[in-house]
């Protein structure tokens, strides 16, 4: 089993190389049964990208640029994206479970009510996404990840891990965050850091994350 260990978790992969595994190349994601399995989707420029009630179960996306992404209640498992802008995609009511997404653009992304367990974001830009109501099952890792300008509201994202991410403007609005790992990250220019109640920072962050929270109480620093 293909396992990723990044700080405190450890990430289970989808396993897309293993012997007797084929995946056959398909021209859509769209299917009239719901399903698409052991598939292989790519090179594709597209304006629109829009699925609805569909399960993508063992397979790899890759090189698909699209305008417009719309997914409702779309599940993923066992599934890889890989170099592929999604552009300002809007992806609601699903559940990814080992998925690996990687040198991807969603920047200007909302994700809306999904449940993320065994995923990994690595060196994808997600500057101006939203994350709302998200909610974290299993082990979750942001690494060399853009979360500049990035919101979450109304998460649940204990024990996630963010390596290595800028952080520029990103927003952690109510919700919780214990065990989240911030370490590695410069904090300095976060917003709502007075909600990271529980997480874990390391050595020296701590000046950052009191910058971080002065600014948002506007609170004036002088001698007299």
């Amino acid at each position: 089993m293909a396992t990723r260990t990044l700080g405190h978790v450890t990430v289970t992969l989808p396993e897309l190389d293993e012997p007797g595994l084929y995946l056959a190349g398909v021209a859509s994601l769209d299917s009239p049964r719901g399903m698409v399995r052991d598939f292989l989707y790519g090179e594709a420029e597209l304006r629109s990208l829009e699925l609805t009630d569909t399960q993508l179960i063992t397979g790899r996306m890759y090189g698909v640029r699209s305008q417009r992404v719309d997914f409702e209640a779309v599940n993923l498992h066992g599934v890889e994206i890989v170099g592929s802008d999604l552009g300002s995609a809007r992806w609601s009511d699903s559940k990814l479970t080992r998925v690996v997404l990687k040198d991807c653009r969603l920047m200007g992304a909302a994700l809306v009510g999904i449940t993320l367990d065994d995923v990994l974001f690595e060196s994808c830009k997600l500057d101006y996404a939203t994350f709302q109501k998200v909610r974290v099952t299993g082990p979750v890792a942001f690494v060399d990840c853009v979360l500049n300008d990035a919101v979450f509201t109304d998460c649940d994202v204990s024990g996630t891990v963010f390596s290595a991410c800028p952080m520029k403007r990103t927003g952690f609005g109510a919700g919780r965050y214990q065990d989240t790992d911030l370490r590695g990250n410069d904090l300095s220019d976060i917003l709502g850091a007075g909600n990271l109640a529980k997480a874990r920072i390391g050595h020296g962050q701590q000046v950052e994350l009191a910058e971080a929270l002065v600014r948002e109480l506007d609170i004036t620093v002088g001698d007299d």
